[in-house]
């Protein structure tokens, strides 16, 4: 039998109404444009004050890039396809979106697990803190987040490039996505789409889990301790906490159900892809006296 080779890809979008997709293209604009530069500015006020070199402060502003990578892979296109009467994306265009995507998601999520190492060497070893969290070790922890990110995507990659598309061509989405990318395969995917869930969601879940007990255990030792700066600790751990909550519970909703799409997915995955990723640095800014004092020295200084 012969079969055509689709070569590109119809994004269905978040509406179909032209009003709803110019109020929704404004929307997103305005948040954008004012969430974006204040995640740069907290890269640069990092770099920039002697008074934040530390370990905490070097992996929020990676954490900060990592975030403004990640929101640079879907809402662009997002954005360009609401004035657009065909939103279609071609198939290589569309695999690396979803590389990028995972990639970057991937190395965001074993960050968070050095950020959680360095609270724990911080909060249960504060005399050899100094000694173990050298700017070697977060550098090398850097490095490895980054490089799980990348193994992860490779691996959802490899299955997918293979996989062949010869039928139905539209996706109900935004962007391209490992799990709606799958079922369009001429082919049997059950097998795939369980590979996919062990290696997205079961991985998303199990570090959530993990995060969340170490953080836990953390909040506890410090309640039962007597220690100098101890609010000033807890006040951080819940700030981690929350940026775990916002990082992994989108998550988890879009991964750790196989072989199913909930109604909600278009609308958990625009706060997944832009708002959430974008508002984390934020959250922990508004919680730290020490960069907000640091930011506005930085904006006095080259500005006022």
């Amino acid at each position: 039998e012969n079969k055509t080779e689709v070569t590109e890809f119809v994004l269905l979008g978040l509406s179909q109404t032209r009003e709803v997709q110019h109020f929704l293209f404004f929307l997103f604009l305005l948040f954008y444009v004012i969430v974006l530069p204040v995640n740069i500015l907290i890269i640069f006020t990092v770099r920039g004050d002697p008074q934040l070199d530390s370990p905490m402060y070097f992996f929020l502003a990676n954490l900060a890039f990592l975030d403004i990578c990640y929101c640079s892979v879907t809402p662009p296109k997002m954005l360009a396809d609401f004035f657009s009467q065909q939103k279609t994306i071609s198939s290589r265009s569309c695999i690396a979106q979803l590389f990028f995507l995972h990639f970057l998601g991937g190395a965001e999520i074993f960050l968070l697990i050095a950020m959680a190492f360095d609270r724990y060497v911080a909060i249960c070893k504060p005399l050899h803190y100094g000694t173990l969290m050298t700017k070697m070790l977060c550098w090398v922890l850097v490095g490895a987040a980054w490089a799980g990110g990348f193994t992860h995507s490779v691996i959802q990659v490899v299955f997918v490039v293979h996989l062949p598309f010869c039928g139905p061509n539209e996706l109900d989405n935004f962007f391209c996505d490992v799990t709606q990318v799958i079922k369009l395969a001429c082919t049997n995917t059950y097998i795939l789409e369980f590979i996919m869930f062990v290696n997205s969601g079961l991985v998303i879940f199990i570090c959530f889990i993990l995060l969340l007990i170490s953080y836990v255990v953390l909040l506890i030792r410090l309640k039962t301790g007597i220690s100098r700066g101890k609010n000033k600790a807890a006040s951080t751990c819940t700030t981690h906490i929350i940026i775990v909550f916002v990082m992994f519970g989108p998550a988890i909703y879009i991964y750790c159900w196989p072989f199913c799409s909930l109604p909600l997915n278009k609308v958990v995955a625009v706060f997944h892809t832009m708002v959430f990723p974008l508002m984390n640095p934020m959250i922990y800014t508004l919680r730290n006296r020490e960069i907000l004092s640091a930011m506005k020295r930085l904006v006095l200084q080259y500005f006022l």
